[in-house]
């Protein structure tokens, strides 16, 4: 007979709207190295960032049933986007515990600014959407919210010019209005951004702390599954990643080793289900 597993034992399940979402993979990976992700990058459908907030709650909930049907333990939105628009949808639809980027940022934000007055880039849908705003402002109504929608910086992460002339001139533009502001602490809120955390500090200096959503969401998460006793404590192997995408396998793997800096098997091509509502 076949053993079936403990949710201990099953996989933790993360989507995005393309690659930029391995960052957080790679951090839960770090923070909980013994177990095993199953990521899903919905490529053919990138970005998120500039589609309504019905189309990006629609795509989350192709995204997260996918996972569902592969039997994940939990579900990481690993997506800026889709954690602002969509995160409440996905709770009320599935029963299993899903996190998503934004409140984990917010609360290292909160904790980090020294004066209280914190900047947050990402994309135009993140920004429009005014998540970081009500999330650190729930935190800590005083605090001074500024931000920035960074729509260039995406395709550039992916083109690879993370240290390119041109990043460099755009992140200045971006960011010269939030440094007028005097701000002390920046969320990086797009999980492509990471990349770029070099080239951002030069722009900003020593003296503005850097929040990386991404490493937030890792450690929100770490601590969240081991509230609930869902963690596989009783596995000594390494965990697996395995990846799942719709669009494009060939050019996911390329930019996986950018992204994860980790050698990861070959992505297989998922057909998500159709979203009509339950």
């Amino acid at each position: 007979m076949l053993r079936l597993k403990s949710p201990n034992e099953l996989p933790i399940g993360i989507f995005d709207s393309g690659v930029g979402g391995l960052t957080v993979v790679r951090q839960i990976h770090r923070a909980l190295p013994h177990e095993d992700l199953l990521y899903l990058g919905d490529t053919a459908r990138v970005p998120y960032g500039t589609k309504s907030p019905e189309t990006v709650i629609r795509f989350a909930c192709e995204d997260a049933q996918f996972l569902v049907e592969k039997k994940v333990k939990a579900i990481v939105i690993a997506c800026n986007t889709a954690s602002a628009w969509a995160l409440p949808a996905l709770e009320r639809e599935f029963a299993l515990p899903i996190f998503g980027v934004i409140q984990p940022g917010s609360l290292a934000a909160a904790r980090q600014t020294r004066h209280g007055r914190v900047g947050v880039i990402g994309t135009s849908a993140t920004i429009r959407s005014g998540a970081y705003e009500r999330a650190m402002h729930a935190l800590d109504p005083a605090l001074k919210i500024f931000t920035r929608a960074c729509p260039l910086l995406v395709p550039l992460v992916e083109e690879g010019w993370t240290n390119h002339a041109v990043t460099r001139a755009v992140l200045r533009e971006y960011l010269a209005p939030l440094l007028k502001q005097n701000i002390d602490t920046l969320v990086l809120g797009c999980t492509h951004y990471p990349l770029l955390k070099p080239a951002i500090r030069r722009v900003v200096g020593a003296g503005v702390a850097l929040v990386d959503s991404a490493a937030s969401c890792a450690d929100f998460v770490r601590a969240r599954l081991r509230g609930l006793a869902l963690t596989a404590t009783a596995r000594r192997r390494g965990g697996k990643i395995h990846s799942f995408v719709t669009d494009e396998p060939d050019r996911f793997a390329q930019l996986a080793q950018k992204f994860l800096a980790l050698a990861t098997e070959p992505a297989h091509k998922a057909e998500l289900p159709t979203w009509s509502g339950k």
